[in-house]
């Protein structure tokens, strides 16, 4: 039994993964099941096991190659003692993640260049949109401690100063999956988080 209910996650994850790269690189629209199950090597039969439907691949691939983003954030908010050096490695170990971790980039690249926002889609575009006010919601509370410890001035309110960091990761995500070959990730991680904590400093 145990064997069997490996086997069975292994499928379910080789599906999304197809679906992960079709998704990406074709759209949500332009993708089929069909198409999902020749990339996978399945028929539709597995996949139809697994997910009720498009719309609910959908949102396991999302829900999946969100889940690094996810720890990240509830990470920082437990490293209460040093807010400022919390802020700094979530933004770091995100543009890390985006270099390195093909799913959480094409995650990013399904949901801001290849999604429709259609009726269809609406049920992940809800929990996408929860996740946001949770990453912005808990910046501006590491904000706030770290200007309660004086590690950043007061002058700005916590909860604007929490939606830059989001705003500024952002940012660079959308210009570099937009236009890659405008720098290097890899080589620029350290400058663009020192920049923001540079930012953080002087508001």
């Amino acid at each position: 039994m145990r064997r069997t209910k490996e086997d069975a996650e292994k499928t379910r994850l080789k599906i999304i993964e197809a679906a992960l790269v079709l998704f990406s690189r074709n759209g949500f629209s332009n993708t089929t099941l069909a198409m999902i199950g020749t990339e996978a090597g399945y028929s539709r039969g597995p996949i139809y096991w697994h997910f009720k439907n498009k719309d609910d691949l959908y949102q396991a691939v999302l829900a999946c190659s969100q889940e690094p983003l996810e720890q990240l954030i509830d990470n920082a908010a437990r490293e209460t003692a040093n807010p400022v050096a919390a802020i700094d490695t979530f933004a770091r170990q995100w543009l890390v993640l985006l270099a390195e971790d093909v799913w959480f980039r094409q995650s990013f690249e399904i949901l801001l260049n290849k999604t429709e926002l259609t009726e269809a889609v609406a049920p992940s575009l809800k929990r996408e949109r929860e996740l946001t006010r949770h990453i912005v919601d808990t910046l501006s509370q590491l904000v706030a401690q770290a200007q309660q410890l004086q590690q950043i001035p007061a002058t700005q309110p916590a909860g604007k100063l929490g939606l830059l960091v989001y705003t500024y990761l952002m940012g660079v995500t959308q210009s570099w999956l937009f236009a890659p070959e405008l720098f290097c990730l890899k080589q620029e991680e350290e400058f663009f988080v020192q920049r923001l904590h540079g930012m953080l400093m002087l508001n």
